[in-house]
């Protein structure tokens, strides 16, 4: 045999692995999500404490133009995160007291409540650099495995349609 036929086979079997992997990929290969737990009526408690927390932080909400190098304009910021702060931390600890009823939810909601406490964490230090601060600082969180905890609690929130449980955006501006 030729190298030539060699290498024609040799090419050949690999593209047909090649393809059949794709084939698995997307016709074989399981759907379900890392974060979906089973328990939906939990999520669906979970997105209520979580509302509760959400209308707090709306009823919060200061859209007034804030100048970032007045010192009192941030320290009154940093009372506004505190109290929003608050109302997310209140949520958290009332989700952490309701436990999942199936055996993945009991294995990884706590740790989506634990990371929700490293986020809720960063706000606090957040809020402490705001009152002592001369100009705005920014808002750093915390990195899990090299993603910024929010987008981890986030995609947790919206693969078990918990909306109001998404990390909020209110640091971000």
């Amino acid at each position: 045999m030729s190298t030539r036929v060699i290498s024609r086979i040799v090419l050949w079997s690999v593209c047909s692995l090649i393809a059949l992997m794709w084939v698995y990929a997307f016709i074989f290969a399981p759907r379900e999500s890392v974060n979906k737990i089973k328990d939906e009526a939990w999520a669906q408690r979970a997105q209520a404490h979580c509302m509760k927390a959400e209308d707090i932080r709306f009823a919060l909400e200061d859209l007034t133009e804030m100048n970032p190098n007045d010192s009192l304009a941030l320290k009154q910021k940093a009372k506004i995160v505190e109290k929003a702060t608050d109302s997310l931390e209140d949520a958290i600890n009332l989700i952490a007291n309701d436990q999942p009823s199936d055996e993945k939810g009991k294995a990884i909601v706590p740790l989506w409540i634990a990371e929700y406490r490293l986020y809720i964490k960063d706000r606090r230090l957040f809020a402490q650099a705001l009152m002592t601060s001369l100009t705005r600082p920014y808002f750093a969180e915390t990195e899990v495995e090299g993603v910024p905890v929010s987008e981890r609690l986030g995609k947790f929130a919206r693969e078990n349609k918990m909306k109001a449980c998404q990390p909020p955006l209110d640091l971000s501006v």
